[in-house]
């Protein structure tokens, strides 16, 4: 006599939890990842995110905007071209400005992502592991393993050339500041009429 098993009726509308491509976490509350797609989205909203960081020139998704909107998500915007040869100087000013909105723990929990979460992402991130002190090697090995074949050696020469000191008058300004039960370490702008990044606005 054949066993009935009842399988239990699987809702429509439940969603799968679908992180974007090349997703990863760079560090408690800081994550990376490609362009989101509408189906990451509730992936997304299970890492209560505070801000995001869109390093592409091109408008944002207006579906993309929406779901920031209705889980009150802050979008700061930095539009670095996705071409090989990009503008050192503008590559420079824009990883700067994202550089402030990334170590300003008031933005997290942060997702950074340009289209696929490669170069632009890369380099972003790469400027950030100096900031933490990484060795070289590391910060590489990080950035390829995200490009794969299609590691650009001009992303590796900015991030090796990229001059933290100059990030110092940003650093002067913040404190140290430990919060709750936890003790962790913090940074916060210490001086509120710093100039902001752009903020875009819904």
């Amino acid at each position: 006599m054949g066993m009935i098993v009842e399988v239990e009726n699987v809702d429509e509308d439940d969603d799968v939890l679908t992180p974007p491509l090349n997703f990863s976490m760079v560090e408690d509350s800081i994550y990376r990842s490609s362009l989101p797609k509408p189906s990451n989205f509730s992936f997304l909203q299970t890492l209560n995110l505070r801000s995001v960081i869109y390093l592409c020139p091109e408008p944002y998704p207006e579906e993309n905007l929406e779901f920031l909107k209705s889980q009150n998500i802050r979008l700061f915007q930095f539009g670095i071209e996705g071409k090989t040869e990009v503008s050192l100087p503008v590559l420079k000013d824009s990883i700067m400005e994202a550089l402030k909105v990334l170590i300003d723990v008031r933005n997290h929990p942060v997702l950074i992502h340009c289209k696929r979460g490669k170069h632009r992402t890369g380099c972003l991130v790469g400027c950030f592991r100096k900031v933490q002190n990484w060795c070289l090697s590391s910060v590489f090995e990080e950035y390829q393993r995200f490009a794969g074949v299609k590691s650009r050696a001009t992303d590796l020469t900015f991030i090796e050339m990229f001059d933290i000191i100059s990030l110092r008058q940003c650093l002067y300004s913040i404190i140290y500041q430990y919060q709750g039960a936890s003790r962790k370490r913090r940074l916060l702008y210490q001086d509120e009429n710093l100039q902001k990044p752009r903020l875009t606005s819904f």
